[in-house]
């Protein structure tokens, strides 16, 4: 079986990776994830998610690698991840009663075998109307300053959603993990 390699930096996508009990390595993508001028959130996502999982493929053809990236898309305008307190309220404020499209992309490549597979797994996630005090209490006691869109769902973050929508709960967290194993089979990769 070919070595696999998870593209990425986060732990959310590591975490999530080790559900499958296969043996992984993880190599940083160095890729710019500036958006282009007018680009929508989902191209965004799978631009970036294609790029980590190439970038990493170069550097070791003959792995299937793994690349994936998040982009919370609120009307059209994406949401990044806030990096600190300030811009994480203003992510919330903004999304308070709103539903939030979180567009999680996915790539495997396996560079020697001319395999590359990219898909888009989007999550529809409605924000209850918070109050600001209810955004401060959340903030405090997360500080979720590294998620696009400023809340964990998988932590005290639910509290914040009145509804999910997706074919894939894992896609929300950041690694869609049914169509990850779709793609990692494709790709001659053994999970059971």
């Amino acid at each position: 079986m070919p070595r696999l390699i998870l593209g990425s930096t986060s732990r959310y996508r590591r975490e999530l990776l080790t559900r499958l009990r296969i043996a992984f390595d993880v190599v940083a993508p160095e890729v710019d994830e500036t958006p282009l001028a007018g680009e929508a959130p989902a191209d965004l996502a799978r631009r970036l998610a294609l790029a980590k999982a190439r970038a990493v493929a170069a550097q070791h053809p003959d792995a299937v690698v793994i690349g994936s990236d998040q982009v919370a898309d609120l009307h059209g305008q994406p949401l990044g991840k806030p990096g600190d307190h300030a811009r994480a309220t203003a992510q919330l404020r903004a999304m308070r009663g709103q539903t939030v499209v979180f567009q999680t992309a996915l790539s495997v490549v396996h560079a020697a075998q001319g395999f590359a597979q990219t898909a888009l797994v989007p999550v529809q996630v409605r924000f209850r109307n918070l109050d600001d005090a209810e955004i401060e209490a959340y903030l405090q006691a997360e500080q979720p300053y590294d998620c696009a869109g400023s809340a964990k769902s998988e932590g005290l973050g639910i509290v914040l959603l009145d509804a999910i929508t997706s074919d894939d709960p894992t896609a929300l967290i950041g690694l869609p993990l049914i169509q990850t194993s779709r793609m990692l089979r494709a790709a001659g990769v053994k999970l059971l």
